[in-house]
């Protein structure tokens, strides 16, 4: 899902405050065409000082259905760290469990000589030089958030693995509503281009992703949706929970009225 997300605005107009904070909660049931194959989950963290730079964290968490565990199980842990300004990342541990197949990648990002270190089960596999500005695949769905949305806006920016730097491309098609168990949220519905995505994208002659983000002033990502050689992959929100509601200990629903804010 985040290696999907690179996107990052060229000429960015900004809406103010950044509209996320440590204690937000977004919650996803996965389907695999009609099969409900399992559950992810988007959180905004404190972060602690990275080399005298205060940082925010970002945790995404994926993991398959009991059903699906039987032939197939998946526990993903992704986190990364950015300036509090969300400008830059500055590290990112990935923990994949698919399967037979397990792999622990960190990233480390090092601005004074604008290099990238990646390294896998703990051993230096990739050097990179970096712009001012690159963000990690999960970061760069924070930084997306902080920009006004509007129709036929087109995106360009650069975003990194470790192992390439590529410019990330996307395009506003428009608004739509989608349906969620917390009702109808009305949505800018954005393609990403997959030409640099590797697996199955890579693979897949008429591949697309397209992401629905919520046409009010915190661009949630409401909806996920991926067509492939293999079949279709959705993602769904299903459940948030703000800052605000999170320092209140309690859980709370998409608003009906922020649903309005749309350009």
């Amino acid at each position: 899902m985040a290696l999907g997300l690179c996107l990052l605005l060229t000429r960015p107009v900004f809406a103010g405050a950044i509209p996320f904070a440590p204690g937000e909660k977004l919650s996803y049931e996965i389907y695999w065409t009609v099969v409900h194959a399992g559950s992810a989950s988007l959180e905004v963290l404190p972060g602690e000082e990275l080399d005298g730079v205060r940082s925010l964290r970002f945790l995404a968490q994926a993991r398959s259905t009991p059903f699906v565990d039987n032939f197939y199980k998946v526990r993903d842990r992704i986190e990364a760290w950015t300036d509090a300004d969300v400008n830059r990342s500055l590290l990112y541990r990935k923990k994949q469990r698919e399967g037979t197949y397990k792999k622990d990648v960190e990233l480390r990002f090092d601005w004074g000589e604008n290099k990238s270190y990646r390294y896998v089960r703990g051993e230096l596999k990739h050097t990179l030089d970096q712009p001012d500005e690159v963000f990690d695949p999960l970061s760069i769905l924070f930084s997306f958030r902080k920009h006004v949305l509007y129709k036929t806006m087109r995106f360009s920016g650069p975003v990194t693995d470790g192992k390439i730097s590529v410019m990330g491309e996307a395009y506003v098609e428009g608004t739509e509503k989608v349906e969620t168990p917390m009702g109808e949220i009305k949505c800018f519905r954005v393609r990403l281009n997959v030409k640099h995505l590797s697996g199955v994208f890579k693979k897949s002659k008429d591949a697309e992703l397209i992401v629905w983000f919520s046409a009010d002033e915190r661009r949630l990502p409401v909806k996920v949706k991926s067509k492939v050689a293999v079949g279709h992959f959705s993602m769904e929100l299903v459940d948030y929970r703000s800052a605000q509601s999170a320092r209140n200990s309690t859980l709370t629903a998409l608003p009906q009225e922020s649903q309005a804010h749309a350009h």
